[in-house]
Formats: C-alpha cells, sequence, structure tokens
C-alpha cells in the first residue's frame, strides 16, 4: 500500500507537468494566400500592371533602338549641329527610359504592398487567434525558412489557421 501511495505521489508531478506542457504549432503561411482568392485577385493584378510596365519599356527600348540606328546611318553625311541635336535626343531618351523604369519599380512596389497587406494581416490576425484559442507558446511558419520542424512535437495548424480566415471575412 505504501508503494503504491509513493508511486501516486512520483507520477503526480509528470501529470501536472504533462498537462501544463507548452504547446507549439507550425504553419504554412504561403499555402494559406495562395489560396485565399483576394490573393489571387491581387496577384492577377499585379502580374497584369507588370505585363504593362514591361509593354511600355519595351516599346521605349524600340524606339531607342530606331533613333540610334537611324543616326548610325546617317552620323557621316550630318552636320555638326544636326549630331549634336540628335546625340542630345538620344541621351534626353535614356534618361527618360531609366527614370520610366525606376519609376515603374516604385509604382510596382508601391501595388504590391498596398494589395497584399490587407491580406498578409488578415492571416497573421488567424494565426494569432488560433494560438490564443489553442494555448499555443509559438507557431512558426514554414515559410520563414525554418529548416526543420517536428511533427511530432509541434502541430500543423494551417487549417485550422484556414477555416479561421473564413471567420475574419
Amino acid at each position: 500500500m505504501k508503494k503504491l501511495v509513493l508511486m501516486l505521489l512520483m507520477c503526480a508531478p509528470l501529470a501536472v507537468f504533462a498537462q501544463t506542457a507548452p504547446k507549439f504549432g507550425h504553419v504554412d503561411s504561403q499555402a494559406i494566400m495562395s489560396g485565399l482568392p483576394e490573393f489571387i485577385k491581387a496577384r492577377g493584378e499585379l502580374e497584369a500592371q507588370s505585363k504593362q510596365y514591361e509593354n511600355d519599356m519595351k516599346a521605349m527600348q524600340d524606339e531607342i533602338q530606331r533613333k540610334s540606328d537611324e543616326y548610325d546611318k546617317t552620323r557621316s553625311t550630318m552636320n555638326e549641329t544636326k549630331r549634336t541635336e540628335t546625340e542630345n535626343e538620344l541621351n534626353q531618351l535614356m534618361q527618360k527610359y531609366q527614370q520610366a523604369y525606376q519609376d515603374n519599380q516604385a509604382a510596382l512596389q508601391k501595388a504590391q504592398q498596398e494589395k497584399l497587406q490587407p491580406i498578409m494581416n488578415k492571416v497573421m490576425t488567424a494565426i494569432q487567434n488560433v494560438g490564443k484559442a489553442g494555448g499555443y507558446v509559438y507557431i512558426m511558419d514554414r515559410a520563414g525558412g525554418i529548416p526543420y520542424i517536428s511533427d511530432t512535437l509541434s502541430k500543423d495548424v494551417t487549417e485550422d489557421v484556414k477555416a479561421e480566415i473564413n471567420k475574419i471575412k
């Protein structure tokens, strides 16, 4: 009998520890985002905007190339004034091209921020809600470049987060 009581007293702290052991979770935020309709729409809009910028830049390149070729063909027959004028025009076109490229990159970055930030905020809110509701200490994101996450010591909460996102709408 004493052995049974002693055994119960020794196991009691282990049982308490097992009930209060920290919980860890992991999630694949990229898989979550790629399945969201608003992300698919935003990605399509950004791709269309990027394609438009590419087309605009290609048109400018073609114009520069055409004028450069024309200059090369007629340079020997031009007087000094016309040659200088044409060279200045080509330089201005190159500067305009470089400025347009920088402006397009900045505009595309701004559009990405505006379109994707609310979606990322929504995913983060869902992850936080799942973490609080589930009593998790940490929820790590596989997309963050973590080389290894134990599937036995950490629960994959990706589906829980997807369900939570549907509640947030």
